[in-house]
C-alpha cells in the first residue's frame, strides 16, 4: 500500500488539573469531565492502557498504530498547576525496566497574563532542602519561575523538575513514556507522591537553562522557526504569511504536522482537510502530497532524528 497522511482518534485522559479548553480545538469532550490532555499521537509499551492511537482514516482506519513510533504528541490544558514532577533520568531508566525515559517539550499555544511554568531547581538547592520544603509546603520558592508568553518553546530534559502552571495550554513533543514521579502536589490531597524515586532522577546539579527566542525566517510566503532541536526531536513552526501551498517529501524518517492556528489541507490520494487541532503523521515514503495553508495558519512540524530511528 502506498503511504498516506494519517490522522488518529484522540485519547482523552481526565486529570484534577484540566478543563474544557481543548474543546476549541474541535475536541469532543465528555461531560462534566476535567480533561487534561489529548494524547494525539501515542505508540507507547503495552504495559500502559489505552497508550496506543487508532487510525481515523483511509484503508487503514480503526488499527492501532503499532510501530515503535519514538515520540508521544498532546494537546495540555492546565486549568490548575500541574504537580511538581520529574521525569526518568537515562541512569534511572536503565537500572528500572519498568520506567521509560522521558524527555519533552512545552510550545505555549495560549496563556493568561498571569500563566507560569516552573522549570529547574534554583542555583544551590541540595536534596535535603527540597525534602524540608516537601515537609513545610514550600516547593515553589526553590523552583525557577518563569510568566510565559504565547508562542514560546521550552525544553524540559529528563530530570529537571518542573510544572505547567494555571492558564497555559501547551503542545507537547515527548519521548513515548508515560512515567512520571510526583514531588509535590500544591496542597491537594488523595494522589500518590514519588518523593524517593524522583529524588533519585533530579539532576541538582543541572545548570539554569537560557530560553531565547528563536528568529523567524522568512521563507517565501512562509515564516518558519525552529523552535528547539534535541537528540530525540525538533520542533519547527511553519506559518502562511498569505494562502500558500508546500510540497510534502518525507524520506528517512517520519514527520508530525500539527495544525494550531488556522486551517491547513494535506492534498493527496487520500486528502486530509486539518482545521486547528489536527494532527497528521506523514510516514516514510510519503509521496505526492501538498501541504496547503490559510493565510494566517500555522502548523508545528515535529521530527525525528535518523539516528534516533535506527536505534
Amino acid at each position: 500500500m502506498e503511504p498516506y497522511p494519517l490522522t488518529f482518534e484522540p485519547i482523552l485522559v481526565d486529570k484534577v488539573w484540566g478543563g474544557r479548553t481543548l474543546e476549541r480545538f474541535g475536541k469532543q469532550l465528555p461531560p462534566d469531565i476535567s480533561i487534561g490532555e489529548s494524547w494525539e499521537l501515542a505508540d507507547l509499551p503495552d504495559s500502559i492502557p489505552n497508550g496506543k492511537s487508532v487510525i481515523a482514516n483511509g484503508p487503514l482506519a480503526g488499527q492501532k498504530l503499532d510501530e515503535n513510533f519514538p515520540l508521544l504528541i498532546k494537546f495540555l490544558d492546565a486549568c490548575d498547576n500541574l504537580s511538581v514532577q520529574v521525569h526518568p533520568s537515562v541512569e534511572y531508566a536503565l537500572a528500572h525496566r519498568e520506567s521509560h525515559l522521558k524527555s519533552e517539550a512545552w510550545v505555549i499555544l495560549d496563556t493568561t497574563p498571569e500563566g507560569l511554568i516552573y522549570v529547574g531547581l534554583k542555583q544551590g538547592t541540595t536534596e535535603e532542602a527540597l525534602r524540608n520544603a516537601i515537609e513545610q509546603n514550600t516547593v515553589p520558592e526553590l523552583l525557577n519561575e518563569i510568566n510565559v508568553q504565547k508562542g514560546e518553546c521550552y525544553y524540559l530534559p529528563s530530570g529537571t523538575c518542573h510544572a505547567l502552571g494555571a492558564g497555559v495550554l501547551v503542545a507537547e513533543v515527548q519521548t513515548p513514556s508515560d512515567t512520571t514521579f510526583r514531588v509535590w502536589d500544591w496542597g491537594r490531597t488523595g494522589r500518590t507522591m514519588h518523593v524517593d524515586q524522583a529524588m533519585e532522577c533530579i539532576d541538582f546539579d543541572a545548570p539554569i537553562e537560557s530560553f531565547d527566542s528563536p528568529t523567524p525566517m522568512q521563507c517565501g510566503p512562509f515564516e518558519t522557526t525552529l523552535l528547539v532541536e534535541t537528540p530525540y526531536f525538533s520542533a519547527e513552526r511553519i506559518t502562511a504569511v498569505n494562502d500558500a501551498s508546500m510540497e510534502l517529501v518525507v524520506d528517512q524518517t517520519p514527520a508530525v504536522l500539527m495544525v494550531v492556528e488556522g486551517h491547513a489541507k494535506i492534498e493527496h490520494a487520500i486528502s486530509v482537510e486539518a482545521p486547528a487541532g489536527t494532527t497528521v503523521l506523514l510516514p516514510i515514503g510519503l509521496r505526492h502530497a501538498t501541504l496547503h495553508l490559510a493565510e494566517g495558519a500555522s502548523v508545528l512540524r515535529f521530527d525525528v532524528p535518523v539516528k534516533t530511528m535506527i536505534a
